[in-house]
């Protein structure tokens, strides 16, 4: 998780890096922009590396997904995203263990994951070869956890943000006896922030790109929250 954490912010310092560089290139003339690099319309595929933040994080640690979207471009550097994110996630070790003992049940399996609608504002730096850009926005994400076979619950679980995580309902701090639980969904508005770069991938306007983004999504149990780690390519 901690080499993890540390990519992301080295791909921040990286993007942030190349954003003065390119701002230094413009403000001196020698940024040369292409006709055929500056469409009006947007499209992009991408795969995320997903990384938890607490209190995500102790329930489910790395995972992967799929990110999709597009827009139209006001200008070179101003356009409008729509996406859609999927995020699979995977259960770590010790909540594995957790649920397998506490629930008594040691072939037991869980998972979850976050899917998001959202409307998201670009600000490009986009040079010849190498660009940078800013991105942020807010729309729907809903999140789905489950097991995988029903479970009822037993008596003397202290409650934690753990189980509540996991769907499970409490009682003056522990978890209510008797209950089954197998899967729970929770769906509520979100938004997004962070910061990428790219790279010529052929002919323009086809690019490279690499980007770290931080999604928020409160709840009235756990809130998500995740940073994403995506590479992939764009029109």
């Amino acid at each position: 998780m901690t080499h993890a954490r540390n990519l992301a912010a080295a791909l921040v310092v990286l993007a942030f890096s190349a954003s003065i560089a390119i701002a230094q290139a413009a403000s001196s003339g020698n940024l040369t922009e292409s006709p055929s690099d500056d469409p009006a319309g947007n499209v992009h595929i991408g795969t995320p590396i997903v990384i938890p933040l607490n209190p995500t994080a102790k329930a489910v640690h790395l995972g992967w997904g799929l990110n999709v979207g597009g827009g139209y471009n006001f200008t070179r550097r101003h356009g409008l995203i729509g996406e859609y994110l999927w995020n699979d996630l995977f259960p770590t070790n010790e909540a594995l263990t957790k649920l397998r003992t506490t629930l008594n049940d040691p072939s037991l399996h869980a998972g979850a994951g976050v899917m998001a609608l959202t409307g998201n504002y670009r600000y490009e730096l986009r040079g010849q070869h190498f660009g940078t850009y800013f991105i942020g926005g807010a729309g729907l994400y809903y999140r789905h956890v489950s097991i995988s076979k029903e479970v009822i619950t037993g008596s003397t679980i202290t409650c934690d943000p753990f189980w509540v995580y996991w769907g499970v309902n409490c009682t003056r701090g522990v978890v209510t006896e008797n209950q089954t639980i197998g899967s729970f969904s929770a769906s509520g508005p979100g938004y997004n922030g962070g910061i990428g770069f790219t790279i010529r991938a052929g002919e323009p306007p086809y690019r490279f790109y690499a980007e770290s983004r931080y999604h928020y999504a409160p709840s009235s149990r756990v809130d998500t929250q995740l940073i994403d780690i995506t590479f992939g390519f764009r029109y």
